[in-house]
Formats: structure tokens, sequence, C-alpha cells
């Protein structure tokens, strides 16, 4: 599929979520332009679509679906790496964008509180919306190999601007506290999917941040080359 095609394809993902009108093709236009700012390397209209993908196997879940599907377009719409600001100042996007395209205000105050959800991933107990849209965001951790080593490379190069040595540590640190959790997903159709896959690939990376680096040319100490 080209991808023509598949914003194309995005597009009509968001027509079924707000009824037609000149604003909601407008809000469509923004969040797609937004998704495809030349910073982002993970979060990407790649990543919202795989977000899609995964709340619709997981859609019967969920207390209100489509709502839940608003928050996936609307979780990372603003995006500069500050974990918690992002969530918050995404969740006002949905609070000033959603009401002018005819979405009910329930709908819209559920997609907000769900986006700022995603800045913990931590529902709480019973909350169905909450831990569909938790674990489709976390679905990538069970990628095929070669998905998450691209997925890897891709959060590394979002973090580009980070010394690799702390980049290292930081990421080891989140890997390994996932994995002292004692279920990655919330939801027995996503833990059945994804758990043992995506626990594997966690362990596999943390495996493989823990290797000394390789000495560079000449001998010399290994040196940062992203400060």
């Amino acid at each position: 599929m080209t991808p023509a095609a598949r914003d194309a394809d995005l597009a009509a993902a968001w027509r079924r979520l707000t009824p037609d009108s000149a604003a909601s093709r407008a809000v469509c236009a923004e969040l797609l332009a937004r998704w495809a700012e030349p910073h982002r390397r993970y979060h990407t209209r790649d990543h919202l679509r795989a977000v899609l993908a995964a709340v619709d196997r997981l859609a019967d879940l969920a207390a209100d679906a489509d709502a839940v599907r608003l928050a996936a377009w609307f979780h990372d719409a603003i995006y500069d790496g500050r974990p918690g600001w992002d969530e918050e100042r995404s969740a006002q996007l949905a609070l000033a964008r959603l009401p002018r395209c005819g979405v009910p205000p329930g709908r819209v105050a559920e997609t907000a509180r769900l986006v700022r959800l995603t800045a913990t991933h931590a529902p709480e107990p019973h909350d169905r919306d909450g831990e569909v849209l938790c674990d489709a965001d976390l679905a990538i951790l069970a990628a095929p190999a070669d998905g998450y080593a691209a997925y890897a490379a891709a959060v590394r190069e979002e973090y580009r601007h980070v010394p690799d040595a702390a980049f290292a540590a930081g990421r080891a640190e989140v890997l390994a506290r996932l994995l002292a959790m004692p279920r990655l997903f919330r939801t027995p159709l996503a833990r059945e999917l994804w758990e043992e896959r995506a626990r594997a690939n966690l362990a596999a990376e943390l495996a493989r941040l823990a290797q000394p680096a390789p000495p560079q040319p000449g001998g010399g100490e290994p040196h940062d080359e992203h400060a």
C-alpha cells in the first residue's frame, strides 16, 4: 500500500468517528500534519495506524470504543519528548477540537481523560476504556523481532540529543521496570495475544543494553556521537 493510500485509510477511519463537516475535515488534516512532523521517528502516522488497529482487536472489551479510538488519534498529537507535558497538551487539544467536530460532550471528556492516562499507562481497576487504550499503545512491544528492533531504533532516534550512555541507562531502567510488572497488559485478550512475546522482546533488548560497547576504531575508548 502506498503512503497516500495509507493516509486515505486514516482519513476514512477519522470520518467514521465524527459527523462529516468542514470543521471535522480540518481537524483531521491538522492531526495528520501533526503526526507527520519531521522530528518524529517512532510517534508517526505508522504508530497511530498501529494503535488504531490494536484498538480494533480489543474493541469489544471497551465501554466506549469510539472514545478510545479518538484518544488514539490525540494521545501523541502533540509530541515534543516531554513526558507528562505532551499528554496534557494533547488532552487540551482534544478538548478544544472535538466539540467543533460534533462529538458529544461526554465523549469529549472521556477522550481527554484517556489521553492523560497515557502519561502513566496505569488505568484503575475496571477502567475498561483505559485498559484497552493502554494495551493498544503497548502492543508494539510484542512485534516480531525485526519490527521490535525498528521500534527500539526509532525511539533512540527521537532521543538522539541524549548521550549514548545516558540513554542506555534510562532505557534499561524503563525496561527493567516493565519486566518487573506482574503483567504488561491489562485485558485478558491482550495478555493472550502479546504478553509472552513482549516480555521476550524486552528481556532481549535489556540484555543488549547490558553488553559493553565495542571498542572504537584505532583502539580508543568509546565516545558519544550524539552529544
